[in-house]
């Protein structure tokens, strides 16, 4: 259960959460370093360990692709998660990542702006194209061709960058509908984040 800002409680999944206590070792170590850096639990973290073995896998791959050093800035990754999250409808990603947006980019503005509409965003055409890219990926991958390569590779990225662009929002494109479809609910703390001074 997630306790609101009005204290009344909502359940954060519609498919039970495990304890906390209960979890194996290597999930619980995961997590608590999360609470640890953050102050609270995430609820995709709670939701997600109903399957332990997904849970693995899902974190496992979500760190190799944010967490790496590549020709993307953090930044720069958590654009593309709150700009195709937006383009998916995930109320959980857009949230959440928002909030990591607000908090990497430095800049509240720009991260409200791409959670609503990337098109209307004060970011540098280096950027739109970026994110182009990857909401094409995430609403209509099968029409991609050579000339979506090419706008980017004017942009500067590498292949291997564009390769990151898209892995990154198919792999939110997943963590989308899955969020979508068992309801996970944002933590209240996300709301604020990034907004306001830590000492606040």
């Amino acid at each position: 259960m997630s306790k609101s800002v009005s204290g009344t409680t909502h359940p954060i999944s519609r498919y039970p959460v495990p304890d906390l206590a209960s979890l194996p070792p290597d999930m619980r170590e995961r997590i608590e370093a999360v609470q640890e850096k953050s102050g609270f639990v995430p609820n995709v973290f709670l939701t997600l360990a109903h399957r332990p073995d997904e849970f693995r896998a899902f974190f496992a791959y979500h760190d190799a692709l944010m967490e790496k050093e590549s020709g993307l800035s953090k930044a720069d990754r958590e654009m593309i998660v709150v700009a195709t999250s937006a383009a998916n409808d995930c109320h959980y990603c857009v949230i959440a990542h928002g909030a990591i947006l607000r908090i990497r980019a430095k800049n509240p503005l720009v991260a409200d702006q791409v959670a609503i509409n990337y098109l209307k965003a004060d970011i540098t055409p280096r950027q739109r194209a970026m994110l182009d890219f990857a909401v094409k990926v995430a609403l209509a991958s099968r029409q991609i061709g050579e000339s979506d390569f090419a706008a980017l590779r004017d942009h500067g990225y590498s292949d291997e960058d564009i390769w990151d662009i898209g892995a990154i929002a198919a792999f939110f494109a997943l963590s989308n509908r899955m969020a979508n479809m068992i309801d996970i609910r944002p933590n209240d703390e996300f709301y604020l984040l990034g907004r306001v001074p830590k000492s606040a």
